[in-house]
């Protein structure tokens, strides 16, 4: 067992630090007397640089609308407390916890890679998905452009890509998805997750505030792009109350299509959450984790297709028929016309043979 003591944490969700569930040993922090609470430093991020082979990710998931992915980072700063995407740190040898939110990787080589893989003879197009695990929008990208530089790639072949952020700085890049969006190759999503900027602060603290992300959503429709509004995750006795007022805010901003997530906790997110809730609302935790296992069966999470999504029973009957009056009531679409494929093209290379027709 490895032992140290834990530095300041302002501005993180996360707890604790525990170790990936591959790790042989745990980790436990005390005071051994040397130094005071006083003298540790606050958590700094740190980003390490990796050279992927490849950054088109392939999956046969049944429930979900996409088959790729692009993940231009790993770990996210943004720090979401419930963010399912948390347990893939373990893979690196990382903790879930104030790891995933601190210790993020970068993969600058991404545009390159992709183009590479675009432009093999196999390739066929359909819709990549990007921000679906860990946030394309996050503060490290102000500085290592890598999305921006993606989207320029897939402009430029006329490929069709679905954004999920909630990343005010999606703004800086409008103009690339306005064109995108007017040619029938982009949409976006804006997940918000509570109005209420307090708890906000405390469950997303590194993400912009909610009416700020509102105002991002006008920036993109105005430029040309379609915007879905995200009420993503719903959180059992702590936001559900807000999803009608989330769908309204949405559609006032230029929303044009909405989609509901309820919350999902799998592997070491559970016990993150639970520790999360006892310490920032220990008046309701024990109602909201109840509310939580009755949505899978008694567990904190149930991963069957299907049902992980939304979980299951009376609760979840009830948040769907709510949003279904909702988004009727405020015609919002659930869903949209297909991107298009059919402008998919391979731009000519120095050296390439000119096409006869």
């Amino acid at each position: 067992m490895q032992s140290r003591n834990l530095p300041k944490t302002p501005g993180r969700a996360a707890t604790s630090n525990d170790v990936g569930r591959f790790e042989p040993y745990r980790r436990a922090d005390f005071d051994d007397g040397w130094e005071g609470e006083d003298d540790q430093p606050p958590l700094r991020t740190e980003v390490a640089i990796e050279r992927p082979r490849k950054v088109i990710t392939r999956n046969t998931s049944p429930d979900i609308s996409f088959d790729r992915s692009i993940n231009p980072y790993r770990g996210c700063e943004h720090g979401c407390i419930y963010c399912f995407a948390r347990p893939t740190h373990a893979y690196l040898g990382l903790s879930p916890g104030l790891d995933f939110e601190s210790k993020l990787i970068a993969r600058p080589d991404a545009p390159e890679v992709l183009e590479r893989e675009l432009r093999a003879k196999s390739y066929v197009p359909d819709v990549i998905a990007i921000g679906t695990n860990t946030d394309p929008y996050q503060p490290i990208e102000k500085t290592h452009k890598i999305m921006r530089r993606i989207l320029e790639v897939l402009l430029e072949y006329r490929h069709p890509v679905g954004v999920v952020t909630k990343g005010t700085l999606i703004e800086r890049d409008a103009d690339i998805l306005g064109e995108m969006g007017r040619l029938g190759l982009a949409r976006v999503g804006i997940s918000i997750t509570t109005l209420d900027r307090h708890v906000a602060r405390k469950m997303e603290p590194r993400v912009p505030p909610p009416d700020r992300r509102l105002k991002t959503i006008r920036v993109l429709t105005d430029a040309g792009c379609p915007v879905r509004i995200m009420a993503s995750p719903v959180v059992p006795a702590l936001t559900d109350h807000e999803l009608e007022a989330i769908l309204e805010r949405g559609a006032e901003a230029g929303a044009i299509a909405a989609s509901w997530i309820m919350l999902r906790l799998p592997r070491e997110v559970a016990p993150l959450f639970r520790d999360w809730a006892e310490t920032h609302f220990p008046d309701r935790a024990a109602r909201i984790m109840g509310r939580v296992r009755d949505l899978h069966g008694g567990q904190d999470y149930d991963p069957e297709w299907g049902k992980r999504l939304t979980g299951e029973g009376h609760f979840a009957q009830l948040i769907a028929q709510r949003f279904a009056i909702a988004t009727k009531r405020l015609g919002l679409a659930y869903e949209l016309p297909p991107l298009r494929k059919d402008l998919f093209q391979c731009p000519a290379r120095k050296g390439d043979q000119l096409s006869l027709f």
